[in-house]
């Protein structure tokens, strides 16, 4: 009955109004702290998991005097108590607009129903004088009399569920009642200035948490997550991506199959729809590519032109190359590949500080080179030698302004390498990472979702990242 759905829907409705309310005043985040004997400056240690697919997590070391406090906190600014209060608000309009509309449905439908009531009142009588005078009633009208009645029968059981429906909705308007009572109260509890001025405090407190996870945007890499499969599809090597710079509602994904010739880019429209196989364009470079190290930027694809140190920025939009310039001395051709070779010469890359190029030269000896370059242009800003020669390198990333380097392609491959461009100095790493399906032929970080692709022996597989953090404050929150 359609009185009797939406009855259900209020009633769940209700439910979800009454849990809400009561979860106002409960934290909205949980934490966890551990006391030790550390130092005695005041710092903070931030450590940030970047994942687009969980809420972020954020632990903070702090130290005063000579305790050591390490507190974790999952972090949810949909579930603030101001938005609570907000949505309580609308869901009690809700409330009163529905109660409304079914009301006005169930006077309608019990009129309908009393005046059928009555019409099978009449129409019983009238079969009982007919059954008890059969000598004057002949066969046609008997048996039109019986049709009648038998097409009135099914509504006996709809009056009963419109009886029981009524009495619901005199339920529903005592609940509504105590739930505008218990509103009352509340907000007589809490007093209208204590509140407004407790709703101030935590809108100031939300605006300087989105901007403390601003500033957690860099940082050192101290971790790698275990492979998520996103889809298995295409040849051995290859590479996908997102767009770094779009908005987060551009999901849209690019798809390139193979390492050499390959000229077909295909621009899912979602990710769903990108693992589906489904609902795609595509759009045929003027020049064929060489490698695997394509990145998308700001609507724009960049790769190396095959056999040719060539970059090629080509803009999706216009379906055209806006600009392609030589990398001059740079090595191509497999002369200065990845460890797996596959034409892996010229590697573009983005991270939080813009694009940059990785490849290597003979005045080089064939150590790996970073060039910052402008994405307009394509004209190199500066270069730096890391020391670290590419053959030995599996593949490598930006983060941060930092190269990781790995040191395989294979199983058991780890980030083993990381030049700092802002300070021009390295180190050697020891970050172990899952290389589930053992070859590895393309390996980028997105900044804006804060993970790393990878194209991984026919399988399209995302990693999260775990960023270490130094943040200086002047006091707390």
């Amino acid at each position: 009955m359609k009185v009797g759905r939406s009855t259900r829907q209020l009633r769940l409705l209700m439910a979800n109004v009454c849990a809400q309310q009561s979860s106002l005043f409960r934290a909205p985040a949980q934490e966890t702290c551990a006391a030790g004997n550390y130092g005695s400056s005041w710092r903070k240690f931030c450590l940030f998991v970047g994942c687009g697919l969980v809420p972020s997590r954020t632990s903070v070391v702090k130290f005063r005097g000579n305790h050591q406090y390490i507190c974790s906190k999952i972090i949810g600014f949909k579930n603030t108590p101001s938005s609570i209060t907000m949505q309580n608000s609308f869901e009690v309009q809700n409330i009163s607009q529905s109660m409304e509309v079914l009301d006005l449905r169930t006077y309608r439908d019990l009129q309908y129903v009393r005046n059928t009531e009555s019409l099978m009142k009449g129409l019983d009588s009238r079969l009982k004088v007919a059954t008890e005078g059969q000598r004057n009633l002949n066969v046609k009208s008997f048996q039109e009399l019986k049709d009648k009645m038998t097409e009135l029968m099914p509504l006996i059981p709809v009056l009963d569920q419109y009886k029981s429906d009524t009495r619901t909705i005199v339920q529903l308007k005592e609940e509504v009642r105590n739930l505008s009572g218990s509103l009352l109260q509340i907000q007589e509890e809490m007093g209208a200035y204590d509140y407004e001025e407790l709703q101030q405090r935590v809108l100031i407190l939300e605006a300087r948490l989105h901007a403390c996870m601003q500033k957690l945007g860099c940082g050192k890499l101290t971790g790698i997550s275990n492979p998520i499969t996103i889809r298995a599809s295409g040849s051995r090597f290859g590479s996908w991506m997102t767009d770094t710079m779009a908005p987060s509602s551009d999901s849209r994904v690019w798809y390139m199959d193979g390492y050499y010739k390959g000229r077909r880019v295909l621009e899912y429209r979602t990710l769903n729809d990108f693992i589906t196989g489904q609902n795609f364009v595509q759009h045929l470079l003027p020049h064929p590519w060489a490698g695997t190290g394509h990145v998308v930027f700001n609507g724009s694809l960049y790769y190396n032109k095959y056999q040719s140190n060539i970059v090629v920025k080509y803009h999706f939009r216009s379906r055209s190359v806006v600009v392609q310039r030589s990398l001059n001395t740079a090595g191509y051709n497999n002369t200065f590949p990845y460890s797996w070779g596959g034409f892996s010469d010229i590697d573009f890359m983005v991270d939080e500080n813009g694009l940059w190029a990785v490849y290597t030269t003979n005045q080089n000896a064939g150590n790996i080179v970073v060039s910052r370059m402008d994405p307009m242009t394509l004209e190199i800003l500066r270069s730096w030698d890391t020391g670290y020669p590419k053959r030995s390198a599996g593949e490598s990333f930006m983060i941060c302004g930092t190269l990781y380097v790995t040191n395989s392609h294979l199983a058991g491959a780890k980030i083993y390498f990381a030049y700092y461009t802002n300070t021009s100095s390295y180190e050697y790493t020891d970050i172990p990472f899952h290389n589930q399906y053992s070859h590895i032929s393309m390996l980028d970080y997105n900044p804006r979702e804060r993970v790393l692709y990878t194209w991984n022996n026919g399988h399209q597989v995302i990693y999260n990242v775990t960023l270490f953090h130094v943040i200086k404050t002047s006091g707390e929150l």
